[in-house]
């Protein structure tokens, strides 16, 4: 959450999915109903701690767990959101349906549209398996009273609590159809670079961040800051726009938020190649050094990686489906599940086997229809084929041939009709909680030959725990999912920061050079940024600058405008407002120094004033020195001048505009 410019701003709002895995999924749950009761109430009493198996799992319709004490936020007080990824849009509906929501909701054109489809596959997949539990009951929240939660394994029990047992309020009942859609009219989209501006203060830009489709970065200009906001990217996609770190230059504090690498076993402790963000050269060698470090960052190294790794993964594929197996795949990353159709597809084309391949969700088609229409939104390999009369993705030429067979639920008629074995599935929902792949899963888990695919990370073990014992093969794989330690400094060094806030968590992977634009933030803290603009930078309409009258004050040059001062596109603007006919000069607002006494009593001579220098100056003071006149004509008065201010002292409240007219002939002022 960042407070700037007065406004609030919340950076994504996500949901923790991984934490379905403390509940038993359906028919599993059924199965397990009667003897856990039992179980539970044996542990409880005799406080034995066993190896976790299916029995100890939650057996309720499933809760989700939000941002830790988003139930406690008064959503009035959020007046932006910016989503970054369709994933952290998932908890928005919990935020939308409160009552004094009103905060402006800004996420790219293609990030909204897969998030609501996202978004849409959930209810679905949860109002399938509300079906099996029927009705909520007084008994429906059993678990999560303390009786529940006190007999839970500690594993179960940490996932449900939290390590600092703070998190039992986090957990919501799903949000509906109805919800998801008002979330969604409440959204405005954006293209990458479109500016949008919110209450003429602050400028809010999208980049790409390459690590899905329509995800991105995010800069947001103010009066007296520019924000960059890095969230996980990757440098060269194969299916998304690259990651455009350039589009964050110039911005003087950056706030990096890529946690990709913290479950990794990869450091950086001993990288001497990073330089001061602050540190340069003269331009030509900073321009060098910028073009060489965009090259090297923009190497496509990663990207040949992650497509070896798909092929690894499809040879697998292919061994399990050539002896007689299934392949099950769970994956939710939109390109990841793109490319592997691609290359699975082209080497089942090239064998003799004519294996069919099943995609099974309720959105899948149209979410397969919308990746085909948005070019813009692709990396240049894919726009190139749009020119060249090619589909963007090779999908939609293998759902015409029929290789490939799309189907909303894996209990539609159609599906029955169509399906044979061997055959590969791509179905949701990675969580093995929900969804198709359930009932998939126990079919197959006592197939040797069968394979399950899933993306590394996760609790494997505790996800495939209902399923146990499991003979089906398990292929685990780790993709890039976020900016490397080799290139965190490199990327530092091109933007150029004045100040980097980056995460605490990643500070043993990777030292960065310690220098005070570095502060490093940690969940539950919140810190205060110094301003890094000493002044504001206002536009003058040229008529009113035509009006300079430069005067010194205190080594400072001032001058004085009359106009109306308003914000527009984060910027301060005096224009020439009305003004009302007025014969009169101007009076001086603001004078300085001291008056001159003799001259002062001059002036006052000439307005028909009389008086007298009470206190005389010494030889050695300045003629500005302090003294009393005492005013005796046309009624009494009197004027003390010191060093700090001047005083008028008269009950003639005419007789007082008078004097002051002539001191401020005597003083400077503007």
């Amino acid at each position: 959450m960042l407070s700037v410019s007065g406004f609030r701003i919340l950076l994504d709002c996500p949901l923790d999915l991984s934490s379905l895995a403390i509940f038993s999924p359906v028919p599993i749950a059924l199965e397990a109903h009667e003897s856990l009761e039992t179980d539970s109430v044996v542990r409880k009493k005799q406080k034995i701690e066993k190896t976790l198996d299916a029995n100890d799992l939650v057996c309720a319709e499933p809760w989700y767990k939000t941002v830790k004490s988003l139930h406690l936020w008064d959503a009035s007080f959020i007046d932006v959101i910016l989503i970054s990824s369709p994933t952290g849009m998932l908890g928005l509906p919990f935020l939308t349906r409160t009552k004094d929501f009103s905060a402006k909701i800004y996420v790219t054109e293609a990030a909204a549209r897969i998030g609501q489809l996202m978004m849409e596959d959930l209810v679905s997949m949860h109002m399938e398996l509300r079906q099996f539990y029927g009705p909520e009951d007084s008994s429906f929240l059993q678990w999560m009273r303390w009786e529940g939660l006190e007999v839970l394994p500690s594993e179960l029990k940490k996932i449900a609590l939290g390590t600092d047992c703070e998190e039992l309020g986090a957990w919501m009942p799903l949000y509906s159809a109805v919800d998801v859609k008002d979330c969604m009219r409440k959204v405005q989209t954006l293209k990458y670079a479109e500016e949008a501006c919110y209450n003429g203060t602050l400028v809010i830009k999208a980049f790409s961040s390459g690590l899905e489709i329509g995800t991105c970065n995010w800069t947001i200009n103010g009066p007296k800051r520019n924000i960059a906001y890095i969230s996980s990217s990757i440098f060269v996609s194969t299916h998304a726009m690259d990651f455009n770190f350039l589009g964050l230059q110039g911005n003087d504090l950056i706030i990096f938020s890529d946690f990709s690498t913290l479950d990794t076993t990869e450091n950086m402790e001993n990288d001497n190649t990073y330089c001061d963000p602050v540190t340069s050269s003269n331009a030509s060698d900073d321009l060098y050094n910028l073009e060489e470090i965009a090259a090297s960052l923009l190497k496509d190294d990663e990207s040949m990686e992650e497509m070896e790794k798909l092929a690894f993964i499809c040879t697998c594929a292919f061994d399990s489906v050539r002896a007689g197996g299934s392949v099950l795949v769970p994956i939710d990353r939109l390109g990841i599940v793109l490319c592997l159709l691609e290359q699975m597809s082209l080497l089942l084309e090239s064998s003799s086997l004519k294996v069919p391949i099943y995609i099974i969700s309720s959105v899948a088609e149209e979410l397969l229809a919308f990746t085909n229409i948005i070019p813009e939104w692709l990396c240049k390999q894919r726009q190139e084929k749009l020119f060249s009369g090619e589909p963007l993705f090779a999908h939609v030429k293998l759902i015409k041939e029929r290789k490939i067979h799309v189907f909303p639920a894996v209990h539609s008629v159609e599906l029955l009709t169509n399906w044979q074995e061997p055959c590969v599935v791509f179905c949701p929902h990675w969580s093995l909680r929900l969804g198709p792949v359930v009932h998939l899963l126990r079919y197959w888990c006592s197939d040797p030959n069968s394979l399950l695919i899933l993306e590394s990370g996760d609790d494997a073990n505790l996800a495939l725990l209902p399923f146990k014992p499991m003979a089906m093969k398990v292929l685990q794989c780790s993709f890039l999912s976020g900016i490397s330690l080799q290139k965190v400094q490199p990327l530092l060094k091109a933007l150029q920061p004045k100040l980097l806030l980056f995460p605490k968590d990643l500070r043993c992977k990777i030292q960065i050079s310690e220098a005070n634009t570095i502060i490093h933030y940690s969940e539950n803290e919140t810190l205060c940024m110094p301003s890094s603009k000493e002044s504001t930078e206002i536009d003058i309409a040229t008529d009113l600058a035509s009006q300079f009258h430069w005067k010194t004050l205190k080594q400072e040059t001032v001058t004085r405008l009359d106009g109306e001062l308003f914000m527009d596109q984060g910027k301060h603007r005096l224009l020439s407002g009305f003004r009302q006919a007025d014969s009169k000069q101007h009076r001086p607002l603001l004078h300085w120094g001291s008056p001159d006494l003799k001259r002062l009593l001059t002036e006052l001579s000439k307005m028909g004033i009389t008086g007298t220098l009470k206190k005389n100056m010494d030889s050695a003071e300045s003629k500005n020195a302090a003294g009393i006149i005492d005013i005796d004509d046309p009624e009494k008065a009197l004027i003390d001048v010191r060093e700090t201010g001047t005083v008028i002292i008269t009950a003639d409240e005419n007789l007082a505009s008078h004097i002051f007219k002539a001191i401020d002939i005597v003083l400077d002022g503007i």
